[in-house]
Formats: structure tokens, sequence, C-alpha cells
């Protein structure tokens, strides 16, 4: 049975949704408050949607088939469990499906890891749109990575090397996702960064992203929100000093 091939190149570019990284308010304004402790910023991704009913597609009516291994990433790993599915959509058509934790002879794997047959009857030269959809039962979220794509034969995706999807960038919850960049911000409102200290984007007492600043200089916070246009407040922690830096409407998504 000859196999259809989803372009690993043009599925990673699935992990879409990054916007401009504008650095923010030109006149952004902070605040400064000593803390006992390190805080403990985490992203809530609970969205409380209803378990998909997604029903494995007959192989019989399809001619070509295709493997394809995720890895669900890390941010997600902790939540993964044997109640989720994952699927794969063709046009809107299910092609795919599967479960954690099993492989195509049956012996247990990585639970953080889905393996599914992938089927359809498209030639190598067809454009389709491919979505591939990540139901997480202890987060009650639906994550979707679509794009379009043309589909080539004989190949397989994620068997020779991980394929791990940014499911973050199609959350149901925070559609819209901002890459910015944290030196500059910090910088900017007149901060000086170190290395290892902590970064969180919050709106309200929502938080919407976390990042530990790297010895390079070179830092980037992925801010969720909930639509376009909100304003986002960053707070950075010093650690050596133990204070927290909070800059108002430092960007906005």
């Amino acid at each position: 049975m000859k196999k259809i091939y989803l372009s690993i190149v043009l599925l990673a570019s699935l992990v879409w949704g990054a916007c401009s990284s504008d650095d923010g308010s030109e006149n952004a304004a902070y605040t400064v408050t000593a803390l006992s402790e390190a805080p403990n910023w985490q992203m809530d991704w609970n969205n409380g949607q209803e378990r998909p009913d997604w029903v494995a597609p007959d192989e019989a009516i399809y001619e070509n088939w295709t493997i394809l291994m995720v890895r669900i990433e890390e941010a997600l790993r902790p939540f993964v469990s044997e109640d989720d599915m994952m699927a794969l959509f063709v046009d809107g058509e299910l092609r795919g499906l599967a479960k954690p934790a099993a492989s195509l002879d049956g012996a247990q794997a990585d639970d953080a890891t889905f393996v599914m047959k992938a089927y359809g009857n498209e030639g190598g030269t067809e454009k389709v749109n491919v979505a591939l959809k990540f139901y997480c039962h202890n987060l009650r979220h639906v994550f979707t990575l679509s794009e379009d794509i043309v589909m080539s034969s004989d190949e397989s995706t994620g068997t020779d090397e991980d394929f791990i999807p940014e499911f973050t960038r199609g959350s149901a919850k925070y559609p819209a996702v901002k890459e910015v960049s944290v030196w500059g911000i910090l910088a900017k409102a007149g901060v000086a960064p170190v290395a290892g200290n902590m970064v969180g984007a919050f709106v309200g007492d929502e938080c919407r992203g976390t990042v530990t600043l790297a010895p390079s200089g070179h830092t980037a916070l992925l801010i969720y929100g909930r639509h376009t246009g909100e304003w986002v407040t960053l707070k950075y922690y010093d650690a050596a000093k133990g204070v927290l830096y909070t800059i108002a409407n430092a960007v906005n998504i």
C-alpha cells in the first residue's frame, strides 16, 4: 500500500502564530516591590471544552496512508493522560485518530507520544488543508494547528526524528500569540536585565507567558492573548535583589 507524505517542513510550519516583535510602548514606567521569595508564575491552559466525538476513519475507503508520530511539547507534557486523543483532518475530513502511549506493534510507548496512521486518496501535487488536533483531557482543551500543504508519497513524519508541534500556538483559549524581545523591553524601561532571572507576562492577574533570561541576551518571550489588542504588563523578578519590577502596558498583542 502506498503512503502519502505529510511534509515535515510544511507540518512544522503548522506551528504558526508568532506576530511581529514590537517591543512595547515608548514610555513604559515601572514600579518596584520587595519579595521574600521567588514567584511561581504558571500558565492556566484549562479551557472547559467538551470531549470531541471523533471516530476512527474507515481505512477501506482510502488508497494510501502515512505514519505520523507526534511528540507533545514540554509545556503540555505534564498534562498528558490515557484519555487524550489526537486527530488528523484533511479538508475537514477525519483521516487519522490516535491515543497516547501506544505504538504500532502494541508495545507500551512514551505517554507523550502519539502514533497514528493517516489515510488519504490525494495525489502528489494536490494541495489540501491539514489540521492536527490534540484533545487534552486534563485541560479540557482542544489545540489545533492547520496549514495548506501538498502531499507527496512514500514518506512518513516523525519516525526518524522527533516531530514536536507547538500546540500552545494553536490554543482555543489563547488564539493570539506574540513574540517579543524581553531584553529590549526591560532596557527600554530602564531596568537592567540579568541572565537567570524570570519574566512573566500578565493581563490583570492572569499569567500569559513566562521565560527565564538566557545569557545570550536574546531571550524571546511568547505572550498568549485571548484576542488581539490586549495590553500586557511585564513583571521581572530580580532574584539577587529580591525585588519585582512591574512594567504596565509594556506590550500590545
